[in-house]
């Protein structure tokens, strides 16, 4: 497996960590091609999660844009979101390595709501770390976590955003390393996760694949999923990665605007640099500071993105493009409006590129709607107020 993505990705990491990550590397490695993990994981997948998710042709949205366009429904999987895909996935990593604690970041409560599901599940305490605004703004998720039974830690470090939450959750795992398990929720960190994160979430690709096929005869001409750490994204995009006809459109949050402070977009605004363990673009000052991350969506409020995407970029395999808060917030009360569909504010993103993008009429174009809009409501009924 490797552990970098050309020049990104990496361990950049103490090395109390390092010996950790070298043997999660090597359980990942043995258990990922046992005939039981697949099976059991592939039952949950069906039987408990729901999959496989809806491919569905928007006809009203298909009709005002001029594409065909096709929704994967990640929003239908149990919990809500596409992160239950990844934390099944690696708390049975972790139960055959004989972890007995398992703890876990979260920014919009998606990841930390999925990680609570799935120890719920199992039988294993949980404990996740989460930015007092973050908490503030998605308290249905902070709710619903606490009743699955987790311990919720509020982070009051830096921006009390998803960046600190993890930082915070990586000095947990430091010092409690023999018996805890860190399921990171994107594919974002020290290797062996941003492959690990992408391998459970690439189930979202090779459904699409298999469904495109079955519904128009061929693959799509685009697919476009919004971008924070990037693991919908990653889920979406690796099956399509050598299909050069299908292009791969990232949805960043330009935020109050892409040459404001107030954005979170490293994709196009940010330059190599290291965070939270991996190489890769990040939003800096010019001291090199890691500079503090905005978007309306606490799940894209992230100064960083994965490695492999970072990749993807300077290889020109991706289609850069962004929405800022009110573009997202109008995109969420057009979906809601044409198709009784009302998602999170982080794919609201990939809605609101589709539908400013002028090059997509007459075109099969996949979104995927990676997660629901119950736990935004309250910041959804305030924003669109405004627009």
């Amino acid at each position: 497996m490797k552990s970098t993505f050309g020049e990104y990705g990496g361990r950049y990491v103490p090395d109390t960590l390092y010996s950790a990550l070298e043997s999660l590397e090597k359980a990942y490695v043995e258990i990922r091609r046992r005939p039981d993990f697949r099976k059991t994981l592939g039952g949950l997948l069906k039987d408990y999660v729901g999959r496989p998710t809806p491919l569905y042709f928007a006809s009203r949205i298909s009709e005002e844009t001029g594409s065909q366009v096709f929704l994967k429904r990640e929003d239908l999987n149990h919990t809500g979101a596409h992160k239950i895909n990844n934390t099944l996935g690696q708390i049975l990593v972790a139960k055959s390595m004989g972890k007995k604690r398992i703890i876990a970041e979260t920014g919009a409560g998606q990841h930390g709501v999925a990680t609570a599901t799935a120890c719920a599940l199992m039988g294993l305490p949980c404990v996740v770390y989460m930015g007092e605004e973050d908490m503030a703004r998605q308290s249905p998720n902070v709710y619903r976590m606490q009743l699955l039974g987790a311990t919720i830690v509020p982070v009051t470090k830096g921006s009390r955003t998803l960046k600190d939450a993890t930082t915070e959750a990586i000095r947990d795992w430091l010092l409690n390393v023999e018996d805890t398990f860190y399921i990171i929720g994107s594919v974002v960190g020290p290797h062996p996760y941003p492959t690990m994160v992408r391998d459970f979430q690439s189930v979202i690709g090779k459904e699409t694949r298999r469904q495109i096929q079955s519904l128009v005869g061929r693959l799509p001409d685009a697919v476009i999923a919004s971008v924070g750490g990037g693991s919908n994204a990653m889920g979406m995009f690796y099956p399509f990665i050598k299909d050069k006809t299908v292009a791969l459109i990232t949805a960043e949050a330009a935020g109050k605007g892409l040459d404001s402070d107030a954005q979170a977009a490293p994709l196009l605004r940010g330059r190599p640099g290291v965070l939270h363990g991996a190489k890769s673009y990040l939003l800096q000052d010019n001291e090199g500071q890691v500079s503090l991350a905005h978007s309306i969506s606490a799940g894209l409020d992230y100064p960083g993105v994965g490695p492999e995407l970072s990749y993807l970029k300077d290889l020109g395999r991706l289609t850069l493009d962004s929405a800022t808060d009110d573009e997202a917030f109008a995109a969420c009360g057009w979906l809601a409006k044409t198709e009784g569909i009302i998602p999170a504010l982080e794919p609201a993103h990939a809605l609101a590129v589709l539908r400013k993008r002028t090059d997509l009429k007459n075109k099969i174009v996949v979104v995927n709607i990676s997660g629901r809009g119950d736990k935004d409501l309250g910041t959804l009924m305030e924003g669109l107020s405004h627009v």
